[in-house]
């Protein structure tokens, strides 16, 4: 990736998707040119907690809501110390934003990062054209002197692809901390950072749990050493077939019948765990307003999702596993996708999205809750 940030809005900026299809419009954020897989988010709100989510590295995320960038960046919002998106495309950019936390604009902030992006884009089209033909390889170029047409799509179709891509160690933390249970501390957690969002861990203290985040290379050993009454596995980038190491840690753990929890790529960790595939989705799940039926209740949640991969498992039936019977408990409602696993004779589950919130409906917030009564129920 190559930036500048002078005066981006008067210049021309163009994308190039890996079939040929072309869109111009305005440099907005850094000039300069950035390549990754084009994907599309459907919230029309949390824009900040979508930039700085670990998840979307090497992503170029188009967002559908045509308005973007009206309440600012503020301060607390960030899931993260920084962008992860390698690209940024909206419709509309707000002229002046307007929030009583807000500290700078969008563009500022982009530009401050390096964040290549651009604006002035139809995007519904470009989101039609997604659905359509699948995520897929993008780059966008901006400048004075932009290369010509085909040199510009030469250059996207040898950026990398993330079907095969191993991206959790270079969004996780390279040093472990601890963040403190709020009020009386009931129970230690060790999660295991695959692109952990801050709001996860701070979901957990909430409600009593210390949480030992660590980063994604821990063992087993380095799992236990904390002595916890329950593990975690985050959210994070990239392929799950790729994630060998991850998969071995937790089956260490299944062993041990520790109570055991995971959201998104940790969905994903815990379906190999238990011997199912994982499938890369045609353009997968991405925003805050995804329809899931969770089974074991019948209750349906409107949830915040962003995942291109999923586990490959029977939708009908009990499975047997190496670690007792494991069913679906959740399920995506407009595409029957597995939005989430559990083991009916040891304390694991998981789910595809994202509980913790941020940005989204709290509607799943009791899967936290779920957590602390399979360590409660493991203590007594």
């Amino acid at each position: 990736m190559t930036t500048s940030t002078r005066g981006a809005d008067k210049v021309p900026a163009v994308l190039v998707l890996e079939d040929g299809r072309i869109f111009r419009g305005r440099a907005y954020g850094a000039v300069g040119e950035t390549f990754g897989e084009a994907v599309f988010s459907t919230g029309m709100t949390g824009y900040q907690e979508t930039l700085t989510d670990p998840s979307y590295h090497r992503q170029v995320v188009v967002m559908t809501a045509p308005h973007v960038g009206n309440t600012g960046v503020n301060d607390e919002d960030a899931e993260s110390k920084r962008i992860w998106v390698s690209g940024y495309v909206v419709r509309d950019p707000a002229r002046v934003p307007s929030n009583w936390r807000s500290r700078r604009t969008l563009d500022e902030e982009l530009a401050a990062q390096g964040v290549v992006g651009i604006s002035g884009v139809d995007t519904r089209a470009l989101t039609r054209h997604l659905r359509e033909r699948g995520a897929m390889r993008v780059g966008i170029f901006s400048g004075n002197a932009l290369p010509d047409e085909g040199t510009m799509l030469a250059e996207v179709r040898q950026a990398p692809e993330m079907q095969g891509a191993d991206l959790s160690a270079e969004v996780a933390t390279k040093e472990a901390y601890v963040v403190p249970a709020q009020g009386e501390k009931k129970f230690t957690v060790a999660a295991v950072d695959l692109g952990i969002k801050g709001m996860t861990p701070y979901r957990m203290a909430e409600r009593g749990i210390e949480v030992h985040v660590l980063p994604a290379t821990a063992t087993v050993d380095d799992v236990y050493a904390v002595n916890p009454d329950g593990v975690f596995f985050s959210n994070g980038p990239g392929d799950p077939a790729t994630a060998d190491h991850a998969v071995s840690v937790m089956r260490g753990v299944l062993e041990r019948g520790t109570p055991l929890f995971g959201i998104c790529f940790g969905n994903q960790i815990l379906g190999r765990a238990l011997g199912f595939g994982t499938y890369k989705l045609k353009y997968g799940h991405r925003g805050i307003n995804q329809p899931v039926q969770d089974r074991t209740t019948g209750k349906v949640e409107v949830t915040a999702h962003n995942h291109g991969f999923a586990v490959d498992a029977p939708l009908d039936k009990v499975s047997d596993t190496p670690f007792g019977r494991a069913e679906v408990s959740h399920v995506c409602l407009n595409d029957n996708v597995v939005e989430g696993l559990q083991l009916l004779d040891k304390p694991a589950f998981s789910v595809q999205y994202h509980p913790e919130a941020a940005a989204g409906p709290h509607d799943a917030a009791y899967l936290f809750d779920r957590f602390v009564s399979l360590m409660e129920g493991q203590r007594a």
